[in-house]
């Protein structure tokens, strides 16, 4: 059985991989092209260097299997970002004049996703949540979340949002489960949020 630890250092590698394996399974071999890191700098990584206290990692006998990444203050965050997260990855990774993977997501480094500022402003936390196959199935994404809102209402944050693809319906029915409502639509994405 899979087991949920807090964040520890070591796990970042596995987290990185859970990122890419969850978001486009089977990479390796549909873009083996691709550079596997790069999602993650995105979507995983400055999150539990940013606040390690909000990370929960679902472990097991196979490594990382699945994470919860969190920040309290979503505008914090992402000035953090611009000032010590951003600044290295564009030198690294300059902007790509081409069509490709690797182009879409470096892309993101100098033009970086953000939520709606009125979302962000009325529900600052916001989180990201990747389980693999194995790790799903047995409540872990109930659990994991409640533990987060829960600790978020310890901290008296006024509300938690997040970004799901208006394509994934399944996730979209399960944070509607959970207490989460449609509060922002663009083109590709709904912002649920929740009040704390």
């Amino acid at each position: 059985m899979p087991t949920l630890v807090p964040y520890h250092p070591a796990h970042l590698p596995g987290i990185y991989r859970v990122c890419m394996d969850a978001a486009e399974p089977g990479w390796d071999t549909t873009m083996p092209t691709a550079n596997p890191d790069l999602l993650g700098h995105v979507y995983a990584g400055p999150y539990p260097i940013y606040s390690p206290e909000l990370a929960t990692v679902v472990v097991d006998e196979l490594g990382v299997a699945g994470y919860i990444l969190a920040t309290a203050s979503s505008n914090d965050f992402w000035q953090w970002q611009q000032d010590h997260w951003w600044p290295t990855l564009r030198d690294q990774y300059p902007r790509i004049s081409e069509t490709s993977w690797d182009a879409t997501i470096i892309e993101l480094f100098h033009q970086p996703p953000r939520s709606p500022e009125h979302v962000a402003d009325s529900f600052p936390a916001h989180f990201h949540i990747d389980l693999l196959p194995r790790a799903q199935g047995l409540g872990l994404g109930r659990t994991l979340i409640e533990s987060l809102t829960t600790t978020l209402r310890s901290q008296r944050s006024p509300g938690v949002h997040l970004d799901v693809g208006k394509h994934n319906t399944n996730a979209i029915d399960f944070y509607r489960h959970l207490g989460f409502s449609t509060v922002e639509e663009s083109t590709d994405s709904l912002f649920m949020a929740q009040a704390l």
